[in-house]
């Protein structure tokens, strides 16, 4: 099956739409009975159609609809959809147009051959064109919930490696924490010792060359010190820890943030360089966790940030629409917007969260100007 999908997958798609309109054509040419030009017009239109059957797949529906009324069953309207049930998600639209064609093919053509069928055969044929008209469209939509469970395992698996490259990452952060706890508790104490006990040789020698070596001693264990000292700062901050070697983010790298985010995101606006630092940390935080959650629950949506001032107050707003696929059921600790809160009752401001009326979501912080 694998195998098979693999080398249907592999066939253009111009090809596959130029064997559709051919065979369309062949199944209207054999078993059309009115070829006057109103039954050759619409029956070759609707043949044609089928190569823009991807791009407007209701448009094309609708002109293959006259081929139904000349056959009992045609080719070119359960193609057509089929290629509409695979792409729309409307139900009450799908069901209509199973009708439509139902009706189109069980309806007596000419009108005047109506009173010769009677109403018993009209609708046997009815029933028995709508459950022709409804197998393409059920195919279609199995086909469409194929796609959408093979696209939410991607996401899926998408999301625990990067679990794991974070459990990993945490695990690192633990290791390099403890191992600088321990050059600084053990490592760095012993060559204190060792620097303490050389100051005291070099003082209380006779010898010139005791002296001199003693000296030499101290000065290298006073070089050690400092080189682990280093190295301790930058095991601590690799391992979390705030130091000066990890400074916080301002507001120089919100594009930089808007742009790695994982999702379509516009950054507009644009704030005074006065601002404290921080705000510009309340900001980027507020930035950063709106774009988390647009990505985590709102899979395809499209994200605005906008940064503003308001008189002595500024601020950014970050809104997304609505999403396009279905959201993965992630876990998530629900303190992202309560830290938030908390983060613009410090600086005297407030935040504001919550769904728009288009199904989307927006977030909304508001400081003041000079807030420390």
């Amino acid at each position: 099956m694998s195998r098979a999908r693999a080398l249907w997958d592999r066939v253009p798609a111009p090809v596959v739409d130029i064997v559709l309109v051919a065979v369309a054509a062949v199944d209207v040419w054999l078993t059309m009975w009115d070829h006057t030009r109103l039954g050759v017009g619409p029956a070759t239109l609707g043949c044609a159609a089928l190569v823009f059957r991807r791009r407007f797949p209701l448009g094309v529906f609708l002109l293959t609809l006259p081929i139904a009324l000349t056959q009992p069953v045609a080719l070119a309207p359960l193609v057509a959809l089929f290629t509409l049930a695979e792409r729309s998600r409307s139900r009450p639209l799908l069901a209509g147009c199973v009708a439509l064609t139902a009706m189109a093919s069980s309806f007596p053509w000419p009108l005047a051959s109506f009173s010769e069928v009677g109403r018993t055969m009209t609708l046997i044929d009815f029933v028995y064109s709508l459950a022709t008209a409804a197998a393409p469209v059920l195919f279609g939509q199995l086909l469409q919930a194929h796609r959408d469970l093979a696209r939410r395992l991607t996401e899926i698996e998408e999301a625990r490696e990067h679990e794991r490259a974070l459990h990993a990452q945490a695990v690192l952060a633990r290791e390099r924490a403890q191992l600088a706890r321990e050059m600084h508790d053990v490592v760095s104490h012993q060559v204190s010792l060792i620097a303490v006990q050389a100051g005291a040789m070099q003082v209380a020698a006779k010898d010139p060359n005791v002296k001199e070596a003693a000296r030499t001693i101290r000065s290298l264990s006073v070089t050690t010190l400092d080189e682990l000292r280093t190295m301790v700062t930058l095991l601590r901050a690799s391992g979390g820890q705030a130091t000066e070697l990890t400074p916080q983010p301002t507001l120089a790298d919100l594009h930089k943030l808007v742009e790695s985010s994982g999702t379509h995101a516009q950054l507009t606006g644009e704030l005074p360089p006065v601002v404290s630092t921080p705000a510009q940390r309340a900001l980027y935080r507020t930035v950063q966790e709106a774009l988390t959650n647009v990505r985590k629950h709102a899979p395809g949506a499209t994200a605005y940030v906008e940064l503003w001032q308001d008189g002595n107050h500024v601020g950014v707003t970050v809104a997304n629409t609505s999403p396009t696929r279905p959201s993965l059921s992630l876990p998530g600790s629900q303190q992202g917007l309560v830290g938030l809160r908390e983060r613009a009752d410090i600086l005297h401001g407030t935040l504001q969260a919550g769904p728009t009326a288009d199904g989307g979501y927006r977030v909304r912080l508001r400081i003041p100007l000079g807030a420390d």
